[in-house]
């Protein structure tokens, strides 16, 4: 599993390798019923301790992305799909509100907005 982290980055270890392995969940890379690699392989390929990934883990086993069956691993969720894309639908939209309430104080065009869009998602 490919996952980078940065030990200068202000994000917590944990959250890090915790998010991108829900980002690989959402996108479908990991898929329902697939184990994850151990604890200790995973700290072991990232050069964590194995506290660190245990946390991130159980992070991701709070949240309902993994499963873990104890003698047998962690697995990825059977959690609905379209429930892990509407939550992440609601994260979008509460961004977009940000964005648009900024673009509004400055006098920023809808079409600028999109126009930026568009370059963001490599549609120019």
């Amino acid at each position: 599993m490919n996952i980078i982290i940065s030990n200068s980055s202000d994000v917590p270890l944990y959250e890090q390798v915790k998010e991108q392995i829900k980002n690989k969940i959402v996108s479908n890379e990991l898929k329902a019923g697939e184990i994850l690699p151990s604890i200790r392989n995973l700290a072991k390929d990232l050069k964590i301790s194995v506290i660190t990934a245990k946390n991130a883990y159980d992070e991701l086993e709070r949240e309902g992305y993994v499963q873990t069956i104890q003698g047998k691993g962690t697995y990825v969720s059977n959690k609905n799909v379209e429930l892990i894309k509407d939550e992440q639908l609601q994260k979008i939209e509460g961004l977009f509100d940000t964005a648009v309430s900024i673009a509004k104080i400055s006098n920023i065009s809808k079409k600028e907005l999109q126009e930026m869009l568009n370059i963001l998602y490599g549609e120019e």
